[in-house]
């Protein structure tokens, strides 16, 4: 049985791939062992394409964890989209660029290990400039 974790990312997932479809952009979902990347996207001439993580909260955070590699995996062509979804509200999506969040993105010391964010403090909600849509 899925966890609660695993079906709100998926639920993440989908919602950003039915977004960037409405917006025009032809969406493909990767197999669960693609690290880092979610969705492929690209837009109708095939001249863009783009890597896309999504990120998803159930609740609203200040936070999302972005894993340990978010300095080193990042490209012109990889957003991270983050997502919190508020149940039968309307989701929140905050697309980024990877350079943005392996510039910004944290380490935290815990007492269990290190812990990988990226704070969502001066995000604009549906900025999907990173996609070079309108």
């Amino acid at each position: 049985m899925a966890s609660k974790g695993q079906m709100t990312g998926m639920q993440g997932v989908y919602l950003v791939a039915a977004e960037l479809t409405r917006r025009g952009l032809i969406v493909s979902l990767t197999s669960r062992n693609a690290r880092g990347v979610d969705l492929f996207a690209t837009d109708q001439s095939y001249k863009k394409t783009w890597s896309v993580q999504v990120k998803t909260s159930w609740k609203h955070v200040s936070s999302w964890p972005i894993g340990k590699h978010y300095k080193s995996e990042w490209s012109s062509n990889h957003i991270y989209v983050f997502v919190n979804l508020h149940g039968e509200k309307r989701p929140e999506y905050y697309p980024v660029p990877s350079r943005i969040v392996a510039r910004k993105g944290h380490t935290y010391q815990r007492p269990k290990g290190a812990w990988y964010g990226f704070k969502r403090a001066g995000l604009r909600e549906n900025d999907w400039s990173a996609f070079a849509l309108p």
